[in-house]
């Protein structure tokens, strides 16, 4: 076991695998030896070299684009946008090419292509960098989407993410690079579709991704104080979404709280939330509820960015009003 930040762990995968496979590279802007934007691909430049870690222009079209092309020519890329929001630069090579060339073919050719993006709030990035986008990128068939809160899953997701033969979206909330956690290195890869009870309880089912996780877990520990105990859900992949064991809690519990960054309107956190109302309805003891960030562009304001982003304090009340 090595203590890794959520950073780390995604470059020790990412090693790893590159290592193991000579197919694998990384391509993005400043990846290589400026070490990315945010550090995340540091020294692997003075590993693998320019040709295996490729600095690329300024433009998030031609980043998805190229990788389409050589997972689809017997490589193994992984692109690096440096922020979420400029995925919409990039979405017709993702959305109409990526997503669906596997399918046209009739699944003659392989499309193994991870899109990595650093999302969310709380860097005082402002609007246009803060984004939370994923329940765009979930609702695309051909797409599976990765979001990972702690190191130990982003390794093994990253393993996973990596081996996969279909294009993975891979996100990573800026917040959570710097969380440091165990990480078993000789662990296999961890399945797409498989959830993690992160705290187990019994009295109220709390479904959370990303940096949500860790503010419910801070909610849980305040609540047991009073007697309240909280099972927190990570789902770690939305697509394909574990939804057995989501269910499986909130026949012990009869209650469900989400918690998403996203703008409440479309958010991925609507769909969980219709799919536990027409799947497992009759285990629930109260309405579901819902627990997002305000419908308005990120604030550039600290103040204003603070209080669009759900946190433990909003989680507790709204637990209250579900008792």
């Amino acid at each position: 076991m090595k203590n890794l930040s959520m950073m780390e762990a995604i470059r020790e995968a990412m090693t790893k695998k590159m290592r193991e496979d000579p197919t694998v590279f990384i391509m993005g802007e400043d990846v290589g030896a400026f070490g990315g934007c945010f550090g995340v691909t540091a020294g692997m430049f003075d590993e693998f070299g320019a040709e295996r870690v490729r600095d690329t222009p300024i433009s998030e079209g031609v980043i998805i684009g190229c990788a389409v092309g050589a997972a689809a020519t017997g490589t193994r890329p992984i692109a690096e946008l440096m922020f979420i929001d400029f995925v919409t630069v990039g979405a017709d090579q993702l959305v109409n090419q990526a997503a669906k060339m596997r399918y046209m073919v009739g699944g003659k050719i392989k499309l193994p292509m991870v899109v990595r993006l650093p999302l969310g709030a709380g860097t005082r990035a402002a609007a246009q960098h803060s984004q939370s986008l994923e329940a765009w990128l979930a609702h695309i068939p051909g797409l599976k989407v990765v979001y990972p809160s702690c190191p130990n899953d982003a390794y093994g997701l990253m393993l996973k993410a990596i081996e996969d033969d279909n294009p993975v979206v891979f996100l990573e909330h800026k917040i959570l690079y710097g969380v440091r956690g165990e990480v078993d290195e000789n662990a296999k890869p961890i399945e797409f579709g498989k959830a993690d009870i992160k705290r187990e309880g019994k009295d109220l089912t709390v479904a959370a991704t990303g940096r949500m996780v860790h503010e419910a877990l801070k909610t849980a520990e305040e609540l047991s104080k009073d007697g309240i105990e909280i099972e927190v859900f990570d789902p770690r992949t939305l697509f394909p979404f574990d939804k057995e064991t989501l269910f499986k809690s909130i026949e012990k519990t009869n209650k469900l709280l989400i918690v998403s960054e996203e703008n409440k309107r479309g958010s991925f956190a609507g769909e969980i939330s219709a799919m536990v109302a027409e799947e497992c309805f009759d285990n629930l003891d109260a309405p579901i509820k819902r627990l997002c960030a305000v419908n308005s562009p990120v604030p550039f304001s600290p103040v204003l960015e603070d209080y669009y982003v759900p946190n433990a304090e909003d989680i507790v009340k709204a637990v209250t009003t579900m008792f």
